[in-house]
């Protein structure tokens, strides 16, 4: 089979009619009959022409996708190319092997459930004057706030496994509303321990408590909007 530096691969980009080649694991895979990679680039992000092995991390695909297209060769000093995980986390993985499947899309739909359930909620409320749809938002408050240290933590730690922790921006976007979310809902949350008829006495105090209330949707859409773009990026039509 034939060998390849990895420098050479470049040459392959699917670049003006050139073919498209990828490289995961040392192994080399021509795909340019596949219409995900027409001219050499996939989902806006991945480059033909390259090792892919560290971005296929956070792929929402397995293996089998390899099996449809032909294997053309290998690269040569494989060692060379391959980075090792840091001892910890290698350690980690093999102990645990299904924290390879990442544990925070797991967690994370959990205070989004819960944050828009707290809008929703105070809504019909406000609405309705049912004393029992402002209780059930505020448990749903309290659930969220509960969920929200441990989304974050395995965000950072998806982040470390499948981009090296490099400063992208829709994760650093992420992080800082994921942040700003938490403390407006901790926020709300000790207002409304300490003041249980907040939304039921009309006032200045009354609006401002509900429109904070109403924040927790947008900032909960933008934390979804980046995180869904990182794993399935919108695809222009040429």
């Amino acid at each position: 089979m034939k060998e390849f530096e990895l420098e050479a691969l470049a040459e392959y980009d699917g670049k003006d009619g050139r073919p498209v080649y990828i490289v995961h694991q040392g192994r080399v895979f021509d795909v340019s009959q596949s219409r995900m990679w027409k001219g050499g680039l996939h989902m806006k992000r991945h480059h033909a022409g390259r090792d892919l092995t560290t971005d296929f991390g956070g792929a929402p695909h397995g293996l089998e996708v390899f099996e449809r297209y032909p294997q053309v060769g290998v690269v040569k000093l494989r060692e060379a190319f391959e980075q090792p995980l840091p001892e910890l986390l290698a350690r980690l993985l093999k102990r645990f092997p299904f924290l390879r499947r990442h544990p925070h899309p797991m967690t994370v739909h959990f205070p989004i459930v819960f944050m828009l359930s707290t809008t929703l909620f105070n809504l019909l409320y406000l609405v309705t004057g049912v004393a029992s749809f402002e209780t059930t938002a505020f448990h749903c408050l309290g659930a969220g706030i509960l969920f929200m240290p441990v989304v974050i933590l395995t965000g950072l730690y998806t982040w470390w496994l499948n981009y090296l922790a490099k400063p992208i921006t829709p994760i650093k976007i992420k992080l800082f509303v994921s942040l700003a979310l938490f403390l407006v809902a901790l926020v709300l949350f000790v207002w409304r321990f300490q003041s249980p008829e907040i939304l039921v006495a009309p006032g200045g105090e009354r609006a401002l408590f509900f429109l904070f209330s109403m924040a927790l949707t947008p900032l909960v859409v933008i934390i979804g909007w980046f995180g869904a773009n990182l794993t399935f990026p919108l695809e222009k039509d040429e």
